[in-house]
């Protein structure tokens, strides 16, 4: 299994505009990532504490309902959360990329 999540993770980091990749786990601790600390840390703690937020959102309005994809683009980057049971996968993209996860 840890062949095919390596290999996941190479296939998103190969399109054309990724900047990085960040795995964070369910307490919001990056386990993977392809970027430098620092920036892993701050993406880490900024995404979690959103992801969150945009989950409580989505189950206030309906709570038989969740967030399963979040996306946030601005003028430099564009940011896609897919938040799982056990973790959060973050792909940062610069303005040109267009991703379809």
């Amino acid at each position: 299994m840890a062949t095919d999540v390596e290999e996941t993770l190479k296939r998103i980091q190969a399109h054309k505009g990724v900047i990085g990749i960040i795995v964070v786990n369910a307490e919001g601790i990056p386990i993977r990532t392809s970027l430098d600390n620092s920036t892993t840390v701050q993406y880490a703690n900024l995404l979690t504490n959103l992801t969150m937020k945009a989950r409580s959102v989505v189950r206030d309005i309906d709570p038989q309902n969740d967030l399963t994809f979040l996306r946030v683009r601005s003028k430099k980057h564009e940011i896609l959360v897919a938040p799982e049971k056990d973790y959060l996968l973050v792909v940062i993209q610069g303005e040109q990329g267009a991703l379809a996860l």
